[in-house]
């Protein structure tokens, strides 16, 4: 596993995370997701970001970075992320070529950590729920047993746990086929870890905050395409793409925002059957 990595924050001051999710990127600038551009919606929404002059410590990108398995699409990404002076965490998510994923990002100056010590009273641990090939996720023995070393090495410490996957349903029953399958597993290691309390995922392409065998699980929404919550059936909805920020304050609360970019422009194809 990558090694730690110490992020400093001032003394009280809470760490502010911005989390963009899901952005989908394919090799060409001008290839589309269900009709939406996904490499011009990812920098108009990183346009958004820079406008708000909103401050921020970490970015955290939660997983189907890109679309295509390309070294270019990991390129875009990384040149996205080069744009801005805080450093980048991620993980893969169940569209992502980690062998592509890993060297690009890399090369880029992009770190893989994935324990993030952040000032002095939080961490950030990320997890790898991909299962290569198949949309649903699950955590392998080594994930589950490095993230209960992980703790128990900073129990003092309110965690933030990143995953693509999510744990509990949805609401969207065709979406929760593709959720994470040994969530169990994963709640068994968090209910030793008083202050593990809150996760963040991806995948869903929607917001969602929920509670959790006493966890708080936090989705967000994608930087291109939106799938429309409580579904039966694959259902594009037709909202912006948007981003998530969150504060982490020193006593363990947490607080969030979405924020969604305005206009018209990245409107789905809403007769597109899946993808």
């Amino acid at each position: 596993m990558e090694s730690l990595f110490h992020l400093t924050v001032a003394s009280g001051a809470p760490v502010r995370i911005l989390q963009i999710t899901d952005t989908h990127l394919f090799a060409g600038e001008h290839e589309t997701l269900l009709g939406v551009n996904t490499y011009r919606s990812y920098h108009a929404v990183l346009d958004a970001v820079r406008d708000q002059n909103r401050p921020f410590d970490l970015i955290a990108a939660t997983g189907d970075l890109a679309q295509d398995h390309s070294v270019a699409a990991y390129e875009h990404f990384a040149a996205g992320m080069a744009r801005f002076s805080q450093p980048c965490i991620w993980l893969p998510g169940n569209h992502d070529f980690q062998p592509a994923m890993v060297d690009t990002l890399a090369e880029a100056g992009i770190n893989p950590t994935k324990h993030v010590l952040l000032g002095d009273s939080w961490q950030v641990i990320l997890l790898d729920s991909q299962v290569f090939g198949v949309p649903h996720g699950e955590l392998s023995d080594y994930q589950l047993e490095w993230l209960d070393a992980a703790l128990a090495k900073h129990p003092e410490r309110y965690t933030l746990t990143l995953l693509h996957h999510h744990p509990l349903p949805s609401g969207c029953t065709w979406l929760d086929q593709h959720s994470l399958r040994n969530a169990h597993m994963l709640g068994e290691i968090l209910s030793h870890y008083p202050r593990a309390r809150t996760l963040l995922c991806g995948h869903i392409h929607q917001d969602l905050d929920l509670m959790w065998n006493d966890c708080r699980i936090l989705a967000s929404p994608s930087t291109c395409i939106q799938f429309k919550p409580l579904c039966t059936n694959f259902t594009i909805d037709t909202v912006a793409p948007g981003w998530r920020y969150l504060d982490l304050h020193p006593d363990g609360s947490v607080t969030t925002e979405l924020h969604r970019l305005t206009g018209t422009e990245f409107r789905p194809d809403l007769d597109s059957d899946g993808y």
